[in-house]
Order: C-alpha cells, then structure tokens, then sequence
C-alpha cells in the first residue's frame, strides 16, 4: 500500500488527526483517518503484594477510571527519554520516586488507528514524594491495591483500560 496524498483535518495541542489517500497493492483506492498522538510510558509500581494506582475522570468515558500511571511529555517543549518520562509520570501523579525501573516491553496502542505507541516499565524500590499532577488530573486520587483485588478488579469489570491491562499482561509473563 502507498500513500498518495495526506492533509491535516484537525489538531489541539495534544491530537493531530489526518486523512491519507492510499492505493492498495490490487490497485483498489482507498482514506485511512489517522489520530497522531506522542508516546507514553506506563508505570507498574510495585511493593509488597500489589500495586499503585491512579483513578481519574474519563471525559471520552464519561466515567471515573481506574489505571496504572502514565501519561506523555506535554506539548510545551519538555521531552527526555523514555524511562525519563516514566519517572516523571510516577511522580507526577503518586508522588512516588523509584529507585529501580525495569523495561518491560513497548507496544502499539492501536495501529489500525493511531501512531502512538507506549513503553511498560516495573518500578520497585519506592519512596513518598510529593505529586506535581496538572490541572487537567486535579481529581485524581492514587491507591495502593493488593494484586488479588487487581485481579478482581478486572474481572468484575472495575479495571479496563486497555494499556494497563496490557502493561500487567507484560508482567505475567516476565514473572514466567
């Protein structure tokens, strides 16, 4: 498949969503709508028999959601590594500090849609700090939950975000 013509049909300071014009490889035509958007990291921190997590309001959700923590660098000129932007996020909204982090692996978030991508990361070794949350997560509230609740969680239905459950899934089978 080629593309043939792309144009911006939207943006914010967080999303870019485009429209390409392709032709396939049987010559058939055809628009993709593509949502741009950076990559993120997500932090599973860990002590003892569970784990951090954060709940917030949803907007696209119209609801409160439970996740581990994450989140991208803003738009205003801040940027760094990876495992600098999983630190940031951890501190940023738990207050925690981690003197390990582990990679655990990096994933699409959904490629028949969108070019983000995010990078999973085990931190352990953790210390209380302050949070620096912004404006936009002033409701946010962290919890520590043993992982049989997390467990429960999801299987009742109370923990559904997509890349923290992938992110758990990662360390399912890293513990393997």
């Amino acid at each position: 498949m080629r593309t043939t013509s792309s144009r911006e049909v939207y943006r914010n300071p967080w999303i870019r969503v485009r429209e390409d014009a392709v032709v396939r490889d049987d010559g058939s035509t055809g628009v993709y709508g593509v949502v741009e958007k950076p990559h993120f990291a997500i932090v599973l921190a860990t002590e003892g028999d569970g784990f951090w997590l954060v709940e917030q309001f949803r907007h696209p959700l119209g609801r409160r959601a439970w996740e581990f923590p994450q989140g991208t660098w803003s738009t205003d000129g801040d940027g760094g590594t990876p495992e600098e932007l999983a630190r940031a996020e951890l501190a940023e909204e738990t207050g925690l500090r981690a003197a390990e982090l582990r990679h655990l692996g990096h994933l699409d978030l959904a490629p028949g849609l969108s070019t983000q991508e995010f990078d999973v990361w085990l931190a352990t070794g953790l210390t209380a700090g302050p949070t620096a949350r912004e404006a936009t997560e002033a409701d946010m509230r962290h919890e520590f939950v043993p992982e049989a609740e997390l467990q429960a969680m999801v299987r009742e239905g109370r923990f559904t975000d997509g890349p923290s459950l992938a992110a758990y899934s990662l360390l399912l089978l890293d513990r393997t």
